[in-house]
């Protein structure tokens, strides 16, 4: 980190030094400057956050239902099934990139937002799942149990009394996921042709041409990217630690 932040705040010349400076000569900003100059990084900047934003909630909705069933309701293979959902988010993703672009081309959604949010759910909402049902097993069911006896169903019960208790592991999921979703490149690169759903993962190697590289705008895009992902996880430091340890001591 502290080597592409050097290199977003040195100067052409220098960045062509051989052997290469340890620390900067000189501050030029200029490469930040060349960036937001260019419309393309922006609006994939837009497209992340959509990505993103999109993918976060879609998992949210569906993974904290699904882990509140995993974990209050009793049936049989229980930990099985929990072990089969988090199994799908260690499946290699390249091994499925090629069928998902013919049947994403064959439907027509190639080069759109949802070529790359359906991925995204795919491999985001198993974690989802497996961090919402360690943080709901910790919460007493007696809380619960006392809604039931007011006259709750079991759907007033999570929504009024469970969710919002759980905000700290809700908090914790939402902004891994969003993270996941923000840098992923692999289905991003393969699915998306044009700036019109490119997000900035795939815009910051455009930054070169065929017979140069702009390293230092390369190195300022990742810093735009990746800084304001690093101030969301400092902000949430807590809830990100409360979260990740629920279910850790009995």
């Amino acid at each position: 980190l502290l080597w592409i932040i050097k290199l977003s705040i040195i100067s052409q010349s220098e960045l062509s030094q051989s052997p290469p400076t340890i620390f900067p000569q000189s501050l030029d900003l200029s490469a930040y400057g060349r960036v937001f100059d260019e419309p393309r990084f922006i609006k994939g900047l837009l497209n992340t956050v959509v990505i993103a934003g999109i993918t976060t909630v879609v998992c949210l909705a569906a993974g904290s239902i699904a882990a509140y069933a995993i974990a209050r309701l009793k049936f049989r293979l229980q930990s099985a099934v929990l072990g089969m959902i988090l199994a799908i988010a260690f499946f290699p993703a390249v091994a499925i990139l090629g069928p998902l672009f013919l049947i994403f081309d064959g439907i027509g959604i190639t080069d759109t937002y949802q070529a790359m949010i359906i991925p995204d759910i795919l491999f985001a909402l198993p974690l989802t799942v497996y961090l919402l049902v360690a943080y709901f097993r910790e919460l007493p069911l007696d809380i619960e149990e006392a809604a039931k006896v007011d006259g709750a169903g079991p759907v007033q019960a999570f929504f009024m009394v469970t969710l919002p208790l759980s905000i700290p592991g809700v908090a914790t999921t939402g902004i891994l996921t969003f993270i996941f979703a923000a840098t992923e490149f692999l289905f991003a690169n393969t699915f998306s042709f044009t700036t019109d759903s490119q997000p900035a993962t795939v815009i910051i190697p455009q930054f070169a041409t065929q017979y140069v590289t702009d390293y230092g705008a390369q190195a300022a895009a990742s810093m735009v990217l990746t800084v304001p992902l690093t101030l969301l996880v400092l902000v949430f430091q807590k809830k990100i630690v409360t979260g990740l340890t629920a279910g850790a001591v009995k």
